[in-house]
């Protein structure tokens, strides 16, 4: 019997932990403004549960922003909630105060709480509809002022303030940059209808960048923030599209003979690494991410698929069963010899690199369970940092310090963000159905 994760899809031989995704319904896209309309909302997509407790987290107080209760989106609740999910922070009850960005604070009362940092800020409505948000974070252990921004931003863009707030602090306070205000994709599932998300790092805000009656998956953001590539089976075979997120225009990448799967980019953003089946067989290919004559990079009679580039371009990690199983093989992004990289366990899949080139994350078959692993890439120690058994597809933050998965909780399909050494994760359950193959998006241009 083959094995139940190498599976046939439309022609497409992947290794791969998915449902089937065959429908009965019409061959008819049904498009969510995928030509011209922006991207349409939805509401309450998903919500954030934070567990664990890390070792070394920084006890931080949000006070509630003055006026935000008037105001569509409760800003110091999302500023927390991102700031925990991060496994950096702990929260400090900071409950009751009133202050705000003015406010030169108690510093000693909120040391003896145990913060060493508050945040104080508030959110006003103008005369013109926009909404005034601003903040200002002190170091409570030094009783220093950090600084502060303000924001002039519509409703809709409260969340985004929010988000760029904690992003501010996390960077004042750790040295590093902040990953809140990026942004995420994934699939959904849902009777015979197939939709491709793009949400807020914290799963929020979702809104739908296209919508099938036909499969889509493996969905890939470009280097630049603004383009996502994926697979369509519209036309009834995979073919790789790149879209425009913005203004949901796309071009066609690679529909040749055969299946077209399994996109990554190049870290330039100017090439996508792809598996095709043109010549026989499932190879990996280089092509421009305009489009064109492919170049092949691997030719043998085992499937090769699951491209994932390094940080620095010179590599490309894949999937291969030359050795009998699905193993993670490095080659030269050129192309060349290969060499074997995991050795735990006999079924290993779905790479993904870390932005500062240190980590493998990767899903391995373990007593029948599907689990997320994380390889320090030089020294090879592998760590299993889940305690589910169906996990898939994950992809880093750009900071490189969180992964987010699709996996299975509580009988329910999910996604979860964990910290490396799997000490914190975030639940963020959806209501639209199986969830799958999320792809976090890279730092925006400041």
């Amino acid at each position: 019997m083959p094995d139940p994760r190498i599976i046939r899809h439309r022609g497409v031989r992947v290794f791969t932990r998915q449902m089937n995704r065959k429908t009965n319904g019409s061959r008819r896209l049904l498009l969510a403004g995928l030509l011209a309309a922006p991207l349409a909302p939805a509401f309450a997509q998903f919500r954030v549960e934070v567990s664990g407790v890390g070792m070394t987290q920084l006890p931080i107080a949000i006070a509630p922003f003055r006026g935000e209760a008037q105001s569509p989106q409760k800003i110091s609740a999302i500023v927390q909630a991102d700031l925990e999910r991060s496994g950096q922070f702990r929260g400090v009850d900071a409950s009751g105060a009133a202050l705000d960005e003015t406010s030169h604070p108690d510093i000693a009362v909120w040391r003896q709480k145990g913060a060493d940092s508050l945040a104080v800020g508030s959110v006003t409505l103008l005369a013109n509809g926009r909404f005034d948000v601003r903040f200002r974070l002190w170091d409570a252990v030094r009783g220093q002022d950090l600084g502060g921004q303000s924001y002039a931003v519509v409703a809709g863009d409260l969340r985004l303030a929010a988000h760029r707030i904690a992003d501010y602090i996390y960077q004042k306070l750790t040295g590093e940059r902040g990953i809140f205000s990026t942004r995420i994709a994934y699939i959904t599932k849902s009777g015979g209808r197939y939709t491709l998300w793009v949400a807020d790092s914290d799963g929020e805000n979702a809104q739908a960048a296209l919508a099938s009656s036909e499969p889509i998956i493996s969905p890939a953001w470009a280097p630049n923030g603004r383009e996502l590539a994926y697979v369509s089976f519209e036309s009834r075979k995979p073919v790789v599209y790149v879209q425009d997120i913005s203004t949901g225009k796309r071009r066609l990448i690679a529909n040749f003979r055969g299946s077209n799967s399994a996109p990554a980019w190049a870290p330039d953003g100017r090439t996508l690494a792809v598996t095709l089946s043109r010549d026989g067989g499932s190879q990996l290919y280089t092509i421009s991410s305009n489009g064109g004559q492919p170049h092949q990079l691997t030719k043998n009679a085992s499937i090769d698929t699951e491209p994932a580039y390094s940080a620095d371009g010179q590599s490309i990690y894949f999937v291969s069963d030359r050795g009998g199983a699905p193993q993670i093989y490095r080659m030269a992004s050129s192309g060349g010899p290969a060499t074997r990289v995991t050795f735990v366990g006999d079924y290993n899949v779905s790479p993904a690199i870390s932005p500062d080139g240190r980590w493998l994350a990767y899903i391995s078959r373990v007593s029948g369970a599907f689990k997320l692993q994380v390889m320090e890439l030089t020294s090879g120690n592998v760590n299993s940092i889940t305690d589910t058994s169906a996990d898939e597809h994950p992809s880093f933050a750009p900071n490189s310090r969180l992964i987010i998965y699709a996996t299975q909780q509580q009988g329910r399909n999910v996604l979860m963000t964990t910290t490396l050494d799997g000490k914190i994760k975030a639940r963020l359950a959806g209501q639209g159905g199986d969830i799958q193959q999320p792809s976090w998006g890279p730092f925006q241009k400041q």
